[in-house]
């Protein structure tokens, strides 16, 4: 008998402590985001819409190397690449990204992509509003997603298509 006395006891207990969260709760103030009249705020480590970041000379910091292409579970990383030559430089290195597309509507945001780049090319910029009524409009382009020539950089230069470098 007393074991059931007991148990009364701690489940009323639980639900008196549950009561007062609930009503205090209920007293404090509601808060509510204006968005979009008011810009919403994001943690730091928000993921958003990819960056393809440059280096301090204005170059493309990927080197097609296909990691993050590799390293994405969902496969909506799309790169074709090209080589980089003395007349024509848009990377650092030997090979540069001729095509970086992917498909917003496969990728799950997981950042396996930005883990795999040895370069840091490809970051989660806090980019969020990417909703559209027609799925084409999802797959973004290379041109997307490069971040800005830093201030005193020179853009690299790139050669129309049916010249031929020498």
């Amino acid at each position: 008998m007393a074991n059931k006395i007991g148990e009364i006891f701690e489940s009323a207990t639980a639900i008196a402590k549950g009561m007062g969260v609930t009503f205090r709760e209920m007293m404090s103030p509601t808060v509510t985001e204006n968005y979009p009249d008011e810009p919403p705020v994001l943690q730091e480590r928000y993921r958003g819409v990819h960056v393809l970041q440059r280096d301090v000379n204005g170059l493309e910091k990927c080197v097609a190397c296909f990691l993050c292409a590799a390293a994405c579970p969902s496969n909506c990383i799309y790169i074709e690449a090209a080589e980089n030559t003395d007349k024509v430089r848009i990377s650092g290195g030997e090979r540069y990204a001729k095509v970086y597309n992917i498909d917003y509507n496969r990728c799950i945001f997981c950042g396996y992509c930005v883990e795999a780049c040895p370069t840091d090319a490809i970051t989660h910029g806090h980019g969020f509003e990417v909703a559209s009524f027609h799925t084409s409009a999802l797959v973004k382009r290379k041109e997307d997603m490069l971040a800005p020539i830093p201030p005193g950089a020179q853009p690299p230069v790139v050669a129309p298509e049916g010249a031929a470098a020498h």
